[in-house]
């Protein structure tokens, strides 16, 4: 799909306008400008384009709604998950957009727009990311395959996938498995990786998309962990203190990453690719990048539920 800005941003913000479930209370940093309450970081992939243009990423909103009359198990993680992720995440998913209305041309989100499936959840994805907003580069994130979150017994591989594909696919206006969308000759690709692999059946899509000879941005929730993105998330999440060069020994996301052999592989020929010119990603809560490949940067941007988003100029 190649689409245009003016089409882009107008449907984009069709429906950032529409009624919220609860008005802003601009408590947060109150004598502050609006656009302050945002930690924005600021990046630049070159390509060589002869019409550049921008990007806001932001990933990992963490929406936790849930109607009165959804069960009990929905009751309870409203209450304790947006407890844990300050429950100003559509707050801060509004403001994103309308700074991005005002600052950039196209908005990517890489996943966990929702913290886990509810009822309430999914009228907010139609609510931002519904038809009159088809033109958003997205992707899924792990939480969004989540019925319970831990209420609910879960394994993340495939087949507990397939429990939901059905209905997060009628849900998300895009193609869960791989989206791809052209913008001034510029190819974003969003992938499934949300349990860190990449499934042969996306792969070989992939390797389609690049037989179309245009520039790729990767954009997907699951960072490849190069050495110093999987040290700043060890750091982060394991509480591992830096110490000295060595890079800390496989685990979590990176140890299937190395050892799946489609996943495995596909790294290997992605660091090769010379048309991929850049990777965004999320998942990790914290802002941080590195050089993937001699022709792209990965870039994984902090939770939105913070606040947090990247703005990425393409020239």
């Amino acid at each position: 799909m190649d689409i245009s800005r003016r089409s882009f941003v107008g449907s984009l913000f069709a429906a950032a306008a529409l009624p919220s479930v609860a008005q802003d209370e601009p408590s947060l940093f109150p004598s502050r400008g609006r656009y302050e309450r945002l930690a924005l970081a600021y990046q630049h992939i070159h390509i060589g384009l002869e019409k550049p243009f921008s990007v806001l990423h932001i990933s990992d909103t963490h929406l936790t709604a849930a109607y009165p009359d959804e069960n009990a198990k929905k009751q309870e993680l409203h209450a304790k998950r947006s407890l844990t992720f300050g429950g100003r995440q559509e707050e801060a998913l509004r403001d994103s957009l309308a700074w991005a209305k005002d600052h950039v041309d196209y908005v990517v989100h890489t996943g966990d727009l929702i913290d886990w499936q509810s009822r309430a959840n999914y009228d907010l994805v139609k609510k931002y990311l519904g038809p009159q907003a088809g033109s958003l580069v997205a992707s899924l994130g792990n939480h969004e395959f989540s019925p319970d979150m831990w209420l609910s017994p879960a394994k993340e591989e495939e087949s507990f996938k397939d429990r939901s594909r059905k209905e997060l696919a009628e849900t998300y206006p895009f193609d869960i498995q791989l989206q791809s969308t052209v913008v001034n000759g510029v190819n974003f690709v969003a992938i499934d990786d949300v349990y860190a692999t990449v499934p042969a059946v996306v792969v070989a899509r992939f390797q389609a998309e690049v037989k179309k000879g245009l520039p790729i941005v990767l954009c997907m929730h699951v960072p490849f962990h190069t050495p110093e993105i999987w040290r700043a998330s060890c750091t982060f999440w394991r509480n591992q203190k830096f110490k000295d060069a060595a890079v800390p020994p496989p685990a979590g996301d990176l140890a299937p990453q190395q050892k799946d052999p489609v996943t495995r592989d596909f790294i290997a020929y992605l660091k090769g690719e010379k048309l991929l010119k850049g990777i965004l990603a999320g998942h990790l809560h914290i802002t941080v990048q590195e050089r993937f490949s001699p022709t792209a940067v990965q870039y994984v941007v902090g939770g939105n539920f913070l606040h947090h988003g990247q703005q990425v100029f393409f020239t």
